[in-house]
Protein backbone atom coordinates (compact mmCIF):
# COMPACT_ATOMS: atom_id res chain seq x y z
CA UNK A 1 0.00 0.00 0.00
CA UNK A 2 1.76 3.36 -1.25
CA UNK A 3 2.20 5.95 1.42
CA UNK A 4 -0.69 7.84 2.60
CA UNK A 5 -1.97 10.32 5.52
CA UNK A 6 -3.56 9.02 8.28
CA UNK A 7 -5.87 11.80 9.83
CA UNK A 8 -5.28 13.12 13.42
CA UNK A 9 -7.67 10.97 15.75
CA UNK A 10 -9.47 13.70 18.27
CA UNK A 11 -8.38 12.63 21.90
CA UNK A 12 -5.64 10.32 20.95
CA UNK A 13 -3.07 12.35 19.12
CA UNK A 14 -3.58 15.64 17.09
CA UNK A 15 -0.63 15.11 14.48
CA UNK A 16 -1.10 13.27 11.04
CA UNK A 17 1.13 9.76 10.32
CA UNK A 18 2.30 8.81 7.56
CA UNK A 19 1.73 5.00 7.17
CA UNK A 20 2.54 2.19 4.24
CA UNK A 21 5.31 0.51 2.33
CA UNK A 22 7.16 2.26 -0.96
CA UNK A 23 10.21 0.21 -2.46
CA UNK A 24 10.26 -1.99 -0.24
CA UNK A 25 9.95 0.27 3.04
CA UNK A 26 7.46 0.38 5.82
CA UNK A 27 6.57 3.68 7.10
CA UNK A 28 3.91 4.55 10.31
CA UNK A 29 5.71 7.41 11.20
CA UNK A 30 4.41 10.55 13.20
CA UNK A 31 4.49 13.75 11.34
CA UNK A 32 4.34 15.68 14.64
CA UNK A 33 2.47 18.26 13.05
CA UNK A 34 -1.25 18.98 12.47
CA UNK A 35 -0.93 21.22 9.83
CA UNK A 36 -2.07 18.79 6.41
CA UNK A 37 0.45 20.64 4.01
CA UNK A 38 3.10 20.43 6.07
CA UNK A 39 2.28 16.93 6.81
CA UNK A 40 1.95 15.93 2.76
CA UNK A 41 5.53 17.47 2.46
CA UNK A 42 6.98 14.98 4.78
CA UNK A 43 5.25 12.03 3.19
CA UNK A 44 7.14 13.50 0.31
CA UNK A 45 10.16 13.53 1.78
CA UNK A 46 10.22 10.20 3.11
CA UNK A 47 9.11 8.17 -0.30
CA UNK A 48 12.03 10.39 -2.78
CA UNK A 49 14.76 8.82 0.89
CA UNK A 50 13.10 5.31 0.19
CA UNK A 51 13.56 5.40 -3.21
CA UNK A 52 17.27 7.09 -3.27
CA UNK A 53 18.14 4.04 -0.99
CA UNK A 54 16.06 1.72 -2.88
CA UNK A 55 18.19 2.36 -5.72
CA UNK A 56 21.51 2.50 -3.86
CA UNK A 57 20.83 -0.83 -2.71
CA UNK A 58 21.39 0.22 1.22
CA UNK A 59 18.81 -0.01 2.60
CA UNK A 60 16.31 2.81 4.74
CA UNK A 61 17.16 2.60 8.81
CA UNK A 62 15.83 6.23 8.52
CA UNK A 63 12.61 4.68 7.57
CA UNK A 64 12.33 1.17 9.56
CA UNK A 65 9.69 1.67 11.91
CA UNK A 66 10.75 0.86 15.44
CA UNK A 67 9.28 -1.10 18.16
CA UNK A 68 8.74 2.10 20.39
CA UNK A 69 7.23 3.99 17.92
CA UNK A 70 5.09 0.53 16.93
CA UNK A 71 4.00 -0.13 20.55
CA UNK A 72 3.02 4.06 20.95
CA UNK A 73 1.03 3.66 17.72
CA UNK A 74 -0.39 0.97 19.42
CA UNK A 75 -1.27 2.31 22.14
CA UNK A 76 -2.79 5.45 20.72
CA UNK A 77 -5.51 3.53 18.73
CA UNK A 78 -6.72 3.03 22.16
CA UNK A 79 -5.27 -0.77 22.46
CA UNK A 80 -4.44 -2.12 26.17
CA UNK A 81 -0.95 -1.18 27.59
CA UNK A 82 -0.73 -4.09 30.01
CA UNK A 83 2.28 -6.36 30.07
CA UNK A 84 3.92 -3.70 27.43
CA UNK A 85 6.55 -1.57 29.43
CA UNK A 86 9.37 -4.03 29.90
CA UNK A 87 8.73 -4.95 26.12
CA UNK A 88 9.14 -1.38 25.11
CA UNK A 89 12.01 -1.58 27.34
CA UNK A 90 13.90 -4.98 25.93
CA UNK A 91 13.38 -3.78 22.44
CA UNK A 92 13.15 -0.22 22.12
CA UNK A 93 14.74 1.11 18.85
CA UNK A 94 14.73 -2.54 17.54
CA UNK A 95 13.15 -2.34 13.64
CA UNK A 96 9.42 -4.36 13.94
CA UNK A 97 10.93 -5.88 10.65
CA UNK A 98 13.55 -7.83 12.59
CA UNK A 99 11.63 -8.76 15.18
CA UNK A 100 11.30 -13.26 14.22
CA UNK A 101 11.49 -15.93 16.21
CA UNK A 102 14.77 -15.41 17.90
CA UNK A 103 13.79 -11.95 18.96
CA UNK A 104 10.59 -13.39 20.90
CA UNK A 105 12.29 -16.33 22.49
CA UNK A 106 15.29 -14.02 23.67
CA UNK A 107 12.86 -11.76 25.19
CA UNK A 108 11.17 -14.58 27.08
CA UNK A 109 14.63 -15.80 27.85
CA UNK A 110 15.82 -12.04 29.01
CA UNK A 111 12.33 -11.11 30.66
CA UNK A 112 11.11 -14.10 32.30
CA UNK A 113 13.76 -16.55 32.42
CA UNK A 114 12.29 -18.59 35.47
CA UNK A 115 8.63 -18.62 34.32
CA UNK A 116 6.01 -21.43 32.23
CA UNK A 117 6.16 -21.11 29.17
CA UNK A 118 2.87 -20.07 29.40
CA UNK A 119 3.17 -17.05 31.69
CA UNK A 120 6.06 -16.28 29.05
CA UNK A 121 3.48 -16.62 26.04
CA UNK A 122 0.78 -14.21 28.00
CA UNK A 123 3.64 -11.21 29.17
CA UNK A 124 5.92 -11.50 26.11
CA UNK A 125 4.37 -13.45 22.58
CA UNK A 126 0.90 -12.24 22.33
CA UNK A 127 1.48 -8.47 23.27
CA UNK A 128 4.75 -8.12 21.21
CA UNK A 129 2.84 -9.76 18.33
CA UNK A 130 -0.24 -7.99 18.79
CA UNK A 131 2.05 -5.23 18.08
CA UNK A 132 3.73 -5.94 15.18
CA UNK A 133 0.26 -7.13 13.61
CA UNK A 134 -0.77 -3.68 13.99
CA UNK A 135 2.36 -2.40 12.18
CA UNK A 136 1.45 -5.13 9.10
CA UNK A 137 3.78 -7.52 10.20
CA UNK A 138 3.21 -10.80 10.60
CA UNK A 139 6.07 -12.88 11.68
CA UNK A 140 6.03 -16.91 11.43
CA UNK A 141 6.26 -17.24 15.17
CA UNK A 142 6.20 -20.60 16.91
CA UNK A 143 4.66 -19.77 20.36
CA UNK A 144 6.02 -21.97 23.77
CA UNK A 145 3.98 -25.09 23.98
CA UNK A 146 0.63 -25.18 25.93
CA UNK A 147 0.92 -27.04 29.23
CA UNK A 148 -1.36 -30.49 29.19
CA UNK A 149 -3.88 -30.12 31.36
CA UNK A 150 -3.49 -30.92 34.39
CA UNK A 151 -5.60 -32.82 37.17
CA UNK A 152 -7.69 -29.92 39.44
CA UNK A 153 -6.72 -30.45 43.07
CA UNK A 154 -8.65 -29.13 45.68
CA UNK A 155 -9.12 -29.26 49.48
CA UNK A 156 -12.45 -31.09 51.66
CA UNK A 157 -13.45 -28.59 54.26
CA UNK A 158 -11.65 -30.38 57.36
CA UNK A 159 -8.33 -30.19 55.49
CA UNK A 160 -9.02 -26.71 54.48
CA UNK A 161 -10.24 -25.38 58.26
CA UNK A 162 -7.09 -27.30 59.61
CA UNK A 163 -5.17 -25.71 57.84
CA UNK A 164 -6.58 -21.84 57.81
CA UNK A 165 -6.08 -23.22 61.80
CA UNK A 166 -2.69 -23.84 61.29
CA UNK A 167 -1.98 -20.81 59.09
CA UNK A 168 -3.22 -18.47 61.84
CA UNK A 169 -1.08 -19.97 64.45
CA UNK A 170 1.72 -19.27 62.37
CA UNK A 171 1.48 -15.79 61.38
CA UNK A 172 -2.21 -13.85 61.28
CA UNK A 173 -1.02 -12.34 58.36
CA UNK A 174 -0.89 -16.23 56.65
CA UNK A 175 -3.95 -16.60 58.16
CA UNK A 176 -6.03 -13.79 56.47
CA UNK A 177 -4.57 -14.35 53.44
CA UNK A 178 -5.59 -17.82 52.93
CA UNK A 179 -8.72 -17.49 54.16
CA UNK A 180 -9.42 -14.78 51.71
CA UNK A 181 -8.08 -16.99 48.94
CA UNK A 182 -10.47 -19.60 50.04
CA UNK A 183 -13.29 -17.74 50.05
CA UNK A 184 -12.91 -14.86 47.84
CA UNK A 185 -10.99 -16.68 44.86
CA UNK A 186 -8.79 -14.69 43.47
CA UNK A 187 -4.84 -15.62 42.60
CA UNK A 188 -2.10 -15.12 44.96
CA UNK A 189 -0.59 -12.28 43.38
CA UNK A 190 -3.62 -10.01 43.14
CA UNK A 191 -4.50 -10.71 46.97
CA UNK A 192 -0.81 -10.19 47.83
CA UNK A 193 -1.52 -6.33 46.01
CA UNK A 194 -4.94 -5.68 47.58
CA UNK A 195 -4.42 -2.49 49.67
CA UNK A 196 -6.75 -0.98 52.46
CA UNK A 197 -7.68 2.00 50.30
CA UNK A 198 -9.90 -0.87 48.06
CA UNK A 199 -11.55 -2.92 51.40
CA UNK A 200 -14.46 -2.02 53.03
CA UNK A 201 -15.24 -4.10 55.83
CA UNK A 202 -18.08 -2.38 56.83
CA UNK A 203 -19.97 -3.29 53.54
CA UNK A 204 -18.34 -6.33 53.46
CA UNK A 205 -16.52 -5.44 50.31
CA UNK A 206 -12.65 -5.34 48.40
CA UNK A 207 -12.17 -4.24 44.71
CA UNK A 208 -9.19 -6.56 43.23
CA UNK A 209 -7.57 -4.02 41.02
CA UNK A 210 -5.69 -4.89 37.79
CA UNK A 211 -6.09 -8.66 37.50
CA UNK A 212 -5.14 -11.31 35.04
CA UNK A 213 -7.50 -10.74 32.73
CA UNK A 214 -6.60 -6.88 32.92
CA UNK A 215 -9.80 -5.48 34.71
CA UNK A 216 -10.64 -4.74 38.38
CA UNK A 217 -13.21 -6.82 40.16
CA UNK A 218 -15.21 -6.47 43.35
CA UNK A 219 -15.59 -9.10 45.42
CA UNK A 220 -17.46 -9.96 48.70
CA UNK A 221 -16.13 -10.58 52.11
CA UNK A 222 -17.82 -12.99 53.78
CA UNK A 223 -18.12 -12.74 57.71
CA UNK A 224 -14.92 -15.04 58.22
CA UNK A 225 -13.08 -12.99 55.72
CA UNK A 226 -14.04 -9.89 57.86
CA UNK A 227 -12.85 -11.51 61.25
CA UNK A 228 -9.60 -12.43 59.90
CA UNK A 229 -8.77 -9.04 58.29
CA UNK A 230 -9.78 -7.39 60.92
CA UNK A 231 -7.10 -8.35 62.84
CA UNK A 232 -4.78 -6.85 60.40
CA UNK A 233 -2.51 -4.26 61.13
CA UNK A 234 -4.17 -0.75 58.68
CA UNK A 235 -1.28 1.63 58.72
CA UNK A 236 0.41 -0.24 56.28
CA UNK A 237 -0.57 0.38 52.61
CA UNK A 238 -0.95 -3.20 51.91
CA UNK A 239 -3.64 -5.41 53.52
CA UNK A 240 -1.46 -8.97 53.92
CA UNK A 241 2.00 -7.11 54.62
CA UNK A 242 3.38 -9.95 52.50
CA UNK A 243 5.11 -10.37 49.17
CA UNK A 244 5.68 -13.42 47.20
CA UNK A 245 9.22 -14.61 47.85
CA UNK A 246 10.71 -17.69 49.94
CA UNK A 247 9.48 -16.53 53.72
CA UNK A 248 6.00 -16.58 52.04
CA UNK A 249 6.37 -20.62 50.80
CA UNK A 250 8.48 -21.16 54.41
CA UNK A 251 5.37 -20.17 55.91
CA UNK A 252 2.88 -22.40 53.81
CA UNK A 253 5.51 -25.35 54.76
CA UNK A 254 5.11 -24.41 58.68
CA UNK A 255 1.20 -24.48 58.25
CA UNK A 256 1.49 -27.97 56.70
CA UNK A 257 3.15 -29.61 58.96
CA UNK A 258 0.95 -28.01 61.87
CA UNK A 259 -2.34 -28.98 60.51
CA UNK A 260 -0.90 -32.35 58.58
CA UNK A 261 -2.50 -31.53 55.32
CA UNK A 262 0.07 -32.22 52.22
CA UNK A 263 -0.72 -29.97 49.69
CA UNK A 264 0.27 -31.50 46.11
CA UNK A 265 2.96 -30.93 44.46
CA UNK A 266 3.04 -27.91 42.58
CA UNK A 267 -0.30 -26.50 44.01
CA UNK A 268 0.58 -24.59 47.12
CA UNK A 269 -1.84 -21.24 47.42
CA UNK A 270 -3.26 -22.00 44.29
CA UNK A 271 -5.00 -25.24 45.33
CA UNK A 272 -7.07 -22.23 47.69
CA UNK A 273 -8.65 -20.67 43.98
CA UNK A 274 -9.42 -23.97 43.03
CA UNK A 275 -11.42 -25.30 46.29
CA UNK A 276 -13.06 -21.91 45.80
CA UNK A 277 -14.54 -22.82 42.40
CA UNK A 278 -15.49 -26.38 43.51
CA UNK A 279 -17.48 -25.33 46.93
CA UNK A 280 -19.02 -22.08 44.77
CA UNK A 281 -20.37 -25.32 42.64
CA UNK A 282 -21.21 -27.61 44.55
CA UNK A 283 -22.58 -25.75 47.65
CA UNK A 284 -24.27 -23.16 45.88
CA UNK A 285 -25.42 -24.59 42.57
CA UNK A 286 -23.09 -22.07 40.71
CA UNK A 287 -22.47 -23.48 36.87
CA UNK A 288 -19.85 -22.33 34.69
CA UNK A 289 -21.69 -18.84 34.20
CA UNK A 290 -21.51 -18.09 37.07
CA UNK A 291 -18.24 -18.47 37.94
CA UNK A 292 -17.62 -16.38 34.67
CA UNK A 293 -19.57 -13.75 36.12
CA UNK A 294 -17.69 -13.41 39.08
CA UNK A 295 -14.89 -11.56 37.39
CA UNK A 296 -12.48 -14.12 39.07
CA UNK A 297 -12.36 -16.50 35.47
CA UNK A 298 -12.29 -14.19 31.93
CA UNK A 299 -14.07 -16.80 30.13
CA UNK A 300 -16.16 -19.77 29.76
CA UNK A 301 -13.44 -22.05 28.35
CA UNK A 302 -11.13 -20.82 31.49
CA UNK A 303 -13.87 -21.75 33.77
CA UNK A 304 -15.19 -25.13 32.08
CA UNK A 305 -12.27 -26.66 34.13
CA UNK A 306 -14.45 -27.37 36.87
CA UNK A 307 -17.30 -29.36 35.29
CA UNK A 308 -16.42 -32.45 35.60
CA UNK A 309 -16.65 -31.94 39.77
CA UNK A 310 -20.73 -31.91 39.19
CA UNK A 311 -22.65 -35.26 38.68
CA UNK A 312 -24.32 -34.57 35.68
CA UNK A 313 -28.47 -35.42 35.33
CA UNK A 314 -26.95 -38.24 33.34
CA UNK A 315 -24.60 -40.12 35.89
CA UNK A 316 -27.66 -39.80 38.19
CA UNK A 317 -29.45 -42.13 36.25
CA UNK A 318 -27.39 -44.89 37.08
CA UNK A 319 -29.82 -45.07 39.98
CA UNK A 320 -32.59 -46.54 37.49
CA UNK A 321 -30.44 -49.73 36.83
CA UNK A 322 -31.76 -52.84 37.93
CA UNK A 323 -30.19 -54.72 40.67
CA UNK A 324 -30.43 -58.32 41.62
CA UNK A 325 -32.98 -59.16 44.56
CA UNK A 326 -32.05 -59.78 47.81
CA UNK A 327 -32.57 -63.42 48.87
CA UNK A 328 -32.85 -63.82 52.57
CA UNK A 329 -30.64 -66.25 54.39
CA UNK A 330 -32.56 -69.69 54.96
CA UNK A 331 -32.03 -70.72 58.89
CA UNK A 332 -31.05 -73.89 59.72
CA UNK A 333 -33.63 -76.34 60.80
CA UNK A 334 -33.49 -77.23 64.66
Amino acid sequence: MPYKLVEPKPGRSPHYRVRGTEFGVYLDRSAQTGDRRKARELLAAWRDEAHRLALSGAGAPAGRLTFAEAAISYMQSGRSRLFLAPLIAHFGETPVDAIGQAALDEAAAVLGPDRKPQTNNRLVYTPTLAILKHSGFRPIVARPPAPKAGRVVYLGQDEAFALLDAATATDARLGALMTFLLYCGPRLSEALRLQWRDVDLEARSAVIGITKNGLPIAVNLPTIVVTAMANLDRTKKRVFGLAKHGRLYAMLTTAEKRSGVALPPGSAFHVLRHTHAVWRRRQTGADTSALVATGLWKSHNAARVYEHFDVSEESRKSDLLPTPKRVKPVRKAK
